[in-house]
């Protein structure tokens, strides 16, 4: 049923396949507002590596205010990535049924915020600029943590350098040639071929969504994020519906 299917993407009770679903469906939205959000402001925001290494750039060059705004952007994903823990555990001590939906609910809100009021907010371009960066530097920092969370760190939605390095390093496996060596009493070499398929898949997942975002905010503008937070809405619904229903019996 359709409903027992959107319930297993955020249900407590988890599956590697409900991870792997999860999963993809998260670098999708990860990587259309990653693209989306670099159209509308000229900057990644969940590329952290890049926003840590422009900031020993700026402060060589002396750019306080680059400085400052990327700190602010640092900070912002780790609170972000915080939050998701607290509401994560929040849900947990509550014993809800909604534990890891709570964060992708607020993520979506915080989309459908961004994209039905930042047509308006362009119009004050010194202001809404640093804003944007901020709030999706929150938003991938939220959506990074809970799908780290829920796969014990197998997972990762918006970290693609590592998920390219795991890539290379499953295909060293795969290709490296077991025969003719001289020790063989020594293990064989077997690449994990399940995680080469995951890891191929969130990042194909990245990239389609990097390509729909972009297309979207060049010809829709700000209220492309809307069909993402519509995704995010339809993933955590059903177990948010499930702990309402629960209170309206009590």
């Amino acid at each position: 049923m359709p409903i027992e299917y959107l319930r297993g993407f955020t249900h407590p009770a988890r599956t590697e396949q409900a991870n792997r679903r999860l999963g993809y469906s998260l670098a999708f939205v990860a990587g259309a507002a990653n693209a989306g959000g670099f159209l509308a402001v000229g900057q990644y925001t969940s590329h952290m590596s890049g926003i840590v290494s422009s900031l020993a750039d700026n402060l060589t060059l002396g750019e306080i205010g680059l400085v400052l705004t990327g700190l602010g952007s640092l900070l912002a994903f780790t609170i972000g990535a915080a939050t998701s823990a607290i509401l994560v555990n929040w849900g947990r001590r509550h014993h809800t049924h909604s534990e890891y939906a709570l964060p992708l609910m607020l993520e979506a809100a915080l989309l459908l915020c961004f994209g039905l009021l930042g047509a308006n907010l362009e119009q004050h371009h010194l202001l809404f600029v640093p804003m944007t960066v901020l709030l999706l530097c929150f938003v991938m920092g939220l959506q990074n943590a809970i799908i780290t969370k829920i796969s014990r760190a197998e997972i990762r939605t918006t970290h693609v350098t590592g998920i390219v390095t795991d890539i290379g390093i499953e295909l060293g496996k795969l290709f490296y040639w077991n025969f003719g060596t001289h020790d063989k009493s020594g293990p064989k070499v077997w690449a994990n071929r399940s995680k080469l398929a995951l890891l191929a898949g969130l990042l194909g997942m990245f990239m389609l969504g990097g390509l729909s975002g972009a297309l979207g905010f060049k010809h829709m503008g700000f209220i492309a994020t809307v069909p993402l937070a519509t995704i995010l809405l339809a993933l955590a619904a059903v177990p948010l519906l499930d702990d309402l229903a629960g209170r309206l019996r009590h």
